[in-house]
């Protein structure tokens, strides 16, 4: 048995869902779906297919309109001047990396004194190499 707390953890779409389903019965799993009140939905039955496809494009529905909703609300703080983005974190440390590189520090020892990422050291420095 497969168990998910909702459909939403599953798929994004209600294609990606069927698709999924279909791989779990060829493989003789069942599906559990938490938020339909604990109880099992028998996707081999044409009412469960039919209930379960139902919900999933309910689920997708939402999630579109609330992408739109958040697309929408980013626009206008950015018209107004009030949407920057996430702040720089890795990038903004490029100076202190190169100094702590020339230093002879390794990756891993630059990425704990500085509080980022390994992979960001990594990153930061090849791009800045790059450029």
């Amino acid at each position: 048995m497969f168990v998910v707390t909702g459909l939403d953890r599953l798929a994004r779409s209600t294609t990606d869902l069927l698709s999924i389903v279909e791989t779990l019965e060829r493989k003789g799993v069942s599906l559990r779906i938490l938020d339909f009140g604990g109880s099992e939905v028998d996707t081999k039955s044409p009412t469960g297919r039919l209930l379960l496809t139902v919900f999933a494009a309910v689920a997708e529905f939402e999630r579109t309109t609330m992408l739109d909703r958040q697309r929408v609300g980013i626009a206008k703080a950015k018209a107004e001047g009030r949407y920057r983005g996430r702040a720089p974190t890795a990038r903004a440390k490029l100076t202190q990396m190169r100094e702590l590189r020339a230093a002879g520090l390794g990756m891993s020892e630059i990425a704990a004194k500085l509080n980022v990422g390994r992979a960001s050291v990594y990153r930061v420095l090849a791009s800045a190499d790059n450029v």
